[in-house]
């Protein structure tokens, strides 16, 4: 984490990151294919998804210059709680139904393959440094992502919208939490624009795959992306604390702990609604 006390000079540079082009490229040509094969939902969640994480790239570079720890902790606060309410709601209640005990091991599953794999891959990251650790990290999630939601639509192909919106409500805060990291540190912050495209790129294929109907395949399948739903969404949980992602967005020193206990109201606030905007989507729309 940085102990910098101000803003640093801004030099994010204007040359657009091939590999992100290149990731857009891809999305748009899948996009053809769900298209053709009628997978009308994953396309729609893909591209949200894209729209989110890229539109949220100028908001983190201006970031960069200005702070903006207020918005960080809102956009991380609403995405969590609705992430967690429909990882709750949808899939681990499908989960249990297939089969209750399989369900919960693949809960557990998740929750622990989520966690280990973040935290290797912070430590890889750090083992070689020609790569971008912000682009590597937020692109292999949102790969592995996407190849569950298309595991799971490919299964419950009956369900909403509403569940995979919000699954993907996360990808805005995160991108610009990454595009301000990338800006504050001189770097083009369009290599974003890979993650952006991820979540489509392995959701399409994958949503064209078949499970067998087997109960306890389903109930492993089911129970195993509620589980990486749910760690992620803890993750995304807005701590207020001197050294954390919050803290060093509100560039507060040691012993600045009010603007961090007025934070910690907001954090309070934007996961409760988050959590609430599903509840009242769900009543809306209907069971």
């Amino acid at each position: 984490m940085s102990n910098n006390t101000g803003p640093k000079i801004i030099n994010s540079g204007t040359r657009p990151s091939l590999v992100g082009l290149a990731g857009v490229g891809v999305l748009v040509a899948l996009s053809g294919l769900a298209v053709l094969a009628g997978l009308w939902k994953v396309l729609v969640i893909s591209w949200v998804a894209f729209a989110a994480m890229a539109g949220s790239i100028p908001l983190g570079v201006r970031a960069a210059e200005t702070g903006g720890a207020r918005r960080l902790v809102w956009g991380y606060g609403l995405a969590s709680g609705a992430m967690i309410t429909s990882a709750a709601v949808f899939l681990v209640p499908q989960a249990m139904s297939f089969d209750p005990r399989i369900g919960g091991f693949g809960i557990a599953a998740g929750i622990l393959v989520g966690f280990g794999s973040h935290v290797l891959g912070h430590r890889l990251s750090h083992l070689n440094a020609t790569f971008d650790d912000t682009a590597v990290q937020l692109s292999a999630h949102a790969l592995s992502a996407g190849a569950i939601i298309g595991l799971v639509y490919a299964a419950m192909p009956e369900l909403g919208l509403l569940l995979g919106l919000s699954i993907v409500s996360h990808k805005g805060p995160a991108g610009y939490a990454a595009a301000r990291r990338l800006a504050a540190d001189g770097r083009s912050a369009s290599v974003i624009l890979l993650p952006a495209a991820g979540v489509g790129v392995t959701g399409i294929p994958t949503a064209l795959l078949s499970l067998p109907a087997i109960p306890a395949l389903n109930a492993a399948v089911f129970g195993f992306a509620a589980g990486v739903f749910l760690h992620v969404a803890m993750d995304f949980l807005p701590r207020c604390e001197i050294g954390g992602e919050v803290g060093e967005v509100a560039q507060v020193s040691d012993h600045a702990h009010e603007l961090l206990d007025r934070l910690r109201i907001h954090a309070v606030l934007s996961t409760s609604l988050g959590g609430l905007a599903v509840f009242l989507a769900w009543i809306a729309i209907g069971p």
